[in-house]
């Protein structure tokens, strides 16, 4: 390796060690006060129902702010649950304070909860949510399976909510609850609402590792997700200047005809989906997380927009409204008829992520484990590509081979680069090689390692699976700090830097000195893309490496090509194919 190559290779270095750097100062600093949502202080009511609940819960705690007036009239709390989820529904804007998911644990064994109990209860109808007013509501069962508020404004207009779990063929993984809205006017006097909005609650991230830019508020229009995270509120300077933005307070945004609107962390979501008419609006709010003062952390609380409406004395307006409040299953959402799936947001590789996830799961319910999954995955996927990837090896064999002749025609051609392109192609015409034929199998691979990041980024299937030494595969394997630098040290993604290198070091070389140089640079991409992302990457990537370097030396112990020149026949042969 020459010169050249070997500064390229320390700026990479240094390029990768200055970016943990960077994050772990961005870790390290402790949260300060921001444009943080309103909060409602719980009453003693509400105390007193929390810590009599059978389950340690873990909803994330928000910065304290400038407390609000405390309501006059004590919190009632009820609750419905089946198998999957909990709701504790509130009197205060009757809506749901907690929904807690009873089979998904957070740190230290405590249940996942989604909506923090100082921000709006899911549910909750409001004309403005930045300063949402939470009237009492009195709450009833009308049954096991439902809960119903009610109250009557001073304009004599009576608001009916109603809570239940629908029918369902699903025996497991059920998160869908429906709320259903009659507002009914008992005045004399016709009665006007101009547009409401629909409280989502609050989406944070549960783990202090989780991907800040997974906390996002979206919105779904004709079957297409959009949204923004939680780093858009705090601006941005733009590129050399250009699309310079000022740290906003609060989003909020026409997006007529929604289907759906939703709050989401990388692994669990909140999502309303009107069915009697669709949303107009989506607004949302950044808060501070106090549940690791030692980082600053982000959560995100939402509304949705609807329409407005009129009513003449006697008349009565109705709403209903799907809730799904549990983890980003995708299987399970897909079944849902409002396209809520696209919360995953799988982009442009939408097809290998669903392909590659479903399968993931159905080798895990013969295998029992999501670690022999991902390894028996990866054994299929090498097995697919084996014969591929043995045309490949032949062909760079060959290309090493014609190395000599090629660097022959360079020095000839050197001051002509017209000229030398033409005689090398010529060159591998008579020889009948395809010179990208080495390049097929990294082709393949490409789409199936985006679609892998992007699918195991919120596969919250791994949450909690071990393999070993690694605790959690949705998470990086970190087992140790470096001393006084803090960085992790994360073995899976080393080891496949390492199996990269090697097997970089058993490729014929082929190419010229610029190429081979950029193929060097390769482990440490893809070290820098998978460092702190999930283990699971690392292990996929690692496992296909070494399979890979098993095939070249199965390959290394075949006889070496020899060059013969194609035949006119021959040529013509191969082309009419």
């Amino acid at each position: 390796m020459d010169r050249t190559a070997w500064i390229a290779v320390a700026l990479c270095v240094i390029g990768l060690v200055l970016w943990e750097v960077y994050l772990a100062k961005q870790t390290q600093r402790k949260a300060a006060p921001a444009n943080a949502p309103a909060q409602f202080s719980p009453t003693p009511a509400a105390a007193a129902n929390a810590s009599a609940s059978p389950l340690a819960t873990a909803a994330p705690s928000i910065a304290p702010k400038v407390a609000e007036p405390i309501p006059s009239f004590p919190e009632q709390v009820e609750t419905l649950r089946n198998s999957d989820v909990e709701l504790r529904l509130t009197n205060r804007g009757g809506g749901i304070k907690e929904a807690v998911l009873l089979n998904h644990v957070a740190e230290k064994g405590e249940r996942v909860v989604l909506n923090s109990a100082e921000c709006a209860p899911i549910g909750a109808i409001t004309e403005q949510p930045s300063a949402p007013a939470l009237p009492e509501f009195i709450a009833s069962h009308e049954s096991n399976a439902t809960v119903q508020f009610e109250r009557t404004t001073p304009e004599q207009v009576t608001i009916r909510k109603k809570f239940f779990f629908p029918k369902s063929a699903e025996t497991k993984d059920n998160f869908v609850a429906e709320m259903d809205v009659d507002l009914q006017n008992g005045g004399p006097n016709p009665y006007v609402n101009n547009g409401y909005f629909v409280a989502l609650g609050s989406a944070a991230p549960i783990h202090p590792k989780d991907y800040p830019s997974y906390t996002r508020l979206v919105w779904c229009i004709d079957g297409k997700a959009k949204g923004i995270d939680v780093g858009w509120f705090g601006g941005g300077g733009g590129i050399f200047g250009l699309g310079q933005r000022a740290a906003q307070p609060f989003y909020q945004g026409n997006v007529p005809g929604a289907e759906w609107i939703a709050v989401s962390n990388q692994f669990f979501t909140t999502l309303l989906a009107p069915l009697t008419a669709k949303a107009t609006s989506a607004w949302g709010r950044r808060f501070d997380i106090a549940r690791w003062p030692e980082q600053k952390v982000f959560g995100l609380e939402g509304a949705l927009g609807m329409p407005g409406f009129q009513l003449q004395p006697g008349q009565t307006y109705r709403a209903r409204f799907e809730l799904y409040t549990g983890p980003k299953l995708y299987h399970r959402l897909a079944q849902l008829e409002h396209n809520e799936a696209e919360i995953m947001d799988f982009g442009m590789f939408k097809l290998v992520c669903q392909f590659l996830l479903n399968f993931m799961n159905s080798l895990h319910g013969v295998l029992g484990n999501y670690a022999a999954a991902i390894l028996a995955l990866t054994t299929i996927i090498k097995l697919v590509l084996w014969p591929i990837q043995n045309k490949a090896n032949r062909s760079m064999r060959q290309m090493s081979a014609l190395s000599p002749k090629m660097q022959e025609l360079r020095d000839k051609y050197k001051d002509d680069p017209t000229r030398m392109n033409q005689e090398v192609m010529k060159l591998y015409k008579e020889y009948g090689i395809n010179p990208v034929g080495g390049c097929l199998p990294m082709v393949i691979q490409i789409p199936i390692f985006f679609g892998l990041f992007k699918m195991l980024g919120q596969a919250v299937e791994l949450r909690n699976a071990k393999f070993l030494w690694v605790r959690d595969l949705s998470q990086p394997d970190t087992v140790a700090h470096l001393p006084l630098l803090g960085w992790p040290v994360n073995i899976i993604p080393l080891c496949m830097a390492a199996t990269q290198i090697w097997l970089m070091q058993m490729t014929p070389k082929t190419g010229d000195a610029t190429q081979r140089r950029v193929m060097m640079f390769t482990p440490l991409i893809f070290l820098f893309i998978c460092y702190n992302f999930a283990a699971a990457l690392a292990l996929y990537y690692t496992t296909q490496n070494l399979f890979s370097i098993l095939q070249f030396y199965q390959n290394k112990n075949q006889p070496m090509p020899t060059l013969e020149k194609v035949a006119p026949a021959a040529k013509r042969a191969r082309k009419n194919r």
